[in-house]
């Protein structure tokens, strides 16, 4: 019997993981949690602001699992700062717990073990092994990791065990979880690890996001859920609608901060959090860390955890091969087929491009020159969406053409190269294209084009490339020091293999 599955001396007011016992529907948005300061969080402030603590009314939940392992406890001082600095795991804040190695370490139950063993893991991730322990701790915490890091499951798990302690769902409550993403492809994948994990423990979940009819995500919210991923503005939409709400929400995960901001998310995010109770267990996630979400964390954190995997700095998964050929706007096309020829071996490759419009174009191009590619961006239907992702995991067609939707959370197994035909419009946003590649331990590709309008990011890019141990041609050098761009060859990176991260010819 795992130390999470006894949480309280009745156990009938706890989840009964073996039941299946209906749930009601939710009563509605309401006003913001009332606050006073007659309650106090389990730790002092260390300079974040206070939360005022007034919850009545609202029920007492547990959120501090964590019971360090004998292995864990003998770890010594010397043995845990060897283990972080071999895995690059920076840490801040007061009475951090040390990493853990293995998944038993953890202290997870043997249902979610079982899941775990399921899945072919071998050992945690960096991320894992040090968020996990934080996670259980029950204390807020803020984690920058590379996309492809395992961050899913390093708030997923905690996530479980945390619904499996409190008070079953009474009818109008709404989620105990939420998870709260800013795309709905990243929403949906999230849903699925949520799914394949909390299934032993009859933990159910639901997918709120626009785009398709709101009728079957109403009644998952109304027949009751412990756990909802939403994108924000789908999400507001149901709490105004009195279709759910958020008082039982006592675990709130912030999924690609970073990217919510760029998405112009802020207000979404900050009328959301006033919904839910201040002394709430609170995971923010972010792959890059700018001074925004910096200032939103201190709004919505108390006294947190941080991890950090790597560096805070902006770089490249080092498991990718970088190349970039500059060339001219005209140029791009054909390049893209002689590169398609040199590459295409029925791996799955997927390509960037700025814009719908352009996504649409270039792949007509492409299936009229016979090659097997399909596109995805914002304006395509769900439905179609969905169709054209299940086509490309699959292998069936193993092209994808794409705009920045699909950069961020696609997690799409044994994506061999990634082509980015527009360069992106930051820097962080090819960090997270890249990273669609050599996730999990894979190794990966990355080929840019690169044109005179993109000058301006040539001393960015290049110190992202030299970063990764990656080699920097001399003509982007050049634009890198303000010289106007050199015409490339017409074979592009297949001339100029001396540059762009290795010499190995690969046609």
């Amino acid at each position: 019997m795992s130390r999470y599955d006894s949480r309280s001396s009745d156990p009938t007011s706890y989840r009964d993981r073996r039941s299946d016992s209906g749930l009601g529907a939710s009563t509605g948005f309401g006003g913001p949690v009332q606050h006073s300061s007659s309650n106090k969080r389990d730790h002092d402030d260390g300079g974040s602001p206070k939360r005022n603590l007034s919850l009545d009314g609202l029920p007492h939940f547990e959120k501090n699992f964590y019971i360090e392992s004998p292995a864990v406890r003998a770890m010594t001082d010397a043995e845990v700062n060897e283990y972080r600095q071999q895995r690059e795991i920076t840490v801040e804040g007061r009475d951090i717990p040390k990493p853990v190695k293995t998944f038993q370490d953890a202290g997870f139950p043997e249902y979610v073990l079982q899941e775990i063993t399921k899945a072919g893991f071998t050992e945690p991730t960096p991320i894992q092994s040090q968020g996990w322990p934080m996670a259980l701790k029950g204390r807020d915490l803020i984690g920058i990791a590379e996309t492809g890091s395992g961050k899913t499951l390093a708030y997923l798990l905690p996530a479980i065990v945390h619904v499996n302690a409190q008070p079953i769902l009474d009818p109008g409550d709404g989620p105990i979880v939420l998870v709260l993403a800013p795309t709905r492809e990243l929403a949906v994948q999230i849903q699925q690890e949520a799914t394949k994990f909390g299934a032993s423990s009859r933990i159910k979940s639901t997918c709120i996001y626009g785009g398709v009819p709101k009728g079957p995500q109403v009644r998952d919210l109304q027949k009751g859920v412990e756990i909802v991923i939403a994108t924000p503005g789908r999400l507001i939409d149901m709490l105004e609608s009195n279709h759910t709400n958020l008082q039982r929400v006592t675990y709130l995960v912030l999924d690609e901060a970073d990217r919510m901001l760029d998405m112009g998310f802020d207000p979404q995010l900050r009328k959301i959090v006033s919904q839910i109770r201040p002394d709430r267990q609170t995971l923010y996630w972010s792959a890059t860390w700018p001074k925004e979400v910096e200032q939103l964390a201190r709004k919505f954190l108390y006294n947190p955890y941080k991890v950090i995997i790597g560096s805070e700095d902006l770089k490249a998964n080092h498991a990718i091969r970088q190349y970039v050929d500059i060339v001219s706007e005209k140029q791009k096309y054909d390049k893209l087929v002689k590169l398609l020829e040199d590459i295409m071996d029925g791996s799955r490759i997927l390509i960037f491009m700025d814009t719908k419009k352009g996504c649409d174009q270039i792949t007509r191009q492409l299936r009229m020159d016979g090659w097997p590619a399909l596109s995805i961006h914002g304006d395509k239907s769900q439905a179609e969406r969905d169709w054209v992702l299940s086509e490309f995991k699959s292998g069936k067609s193993p092209i994808m053409t794409a705009t920045d939707v699909a950069a961020r959370g696609l997690d799409v197994k044994d994506v061999k190269y990634v082509i980015n035909y527009d360069f992106p419009g930051s820097l962080e946003d090819y960090v997270h294209r890249i990273g669609r590649t050599g996730r999990a331990g894979a190794k990966g590709t990355a080929y840019t084009f690169f044109t005179a309008a993109n000058a301006r990011f040539a001393k960015e890019l290049i110190a992202i490339l030299e970063e990764a141990g990656q080699k920097v041609s001399p003509e982007l050098a050049a634009m890198g020091r303000g010289a106007p761009p050199l015409p490339s060859g017409p074979r592009g990176f297949q001339d100029r293999g001396r540059g762009y991260g290795s010499s190995r010819p690969w046609s």
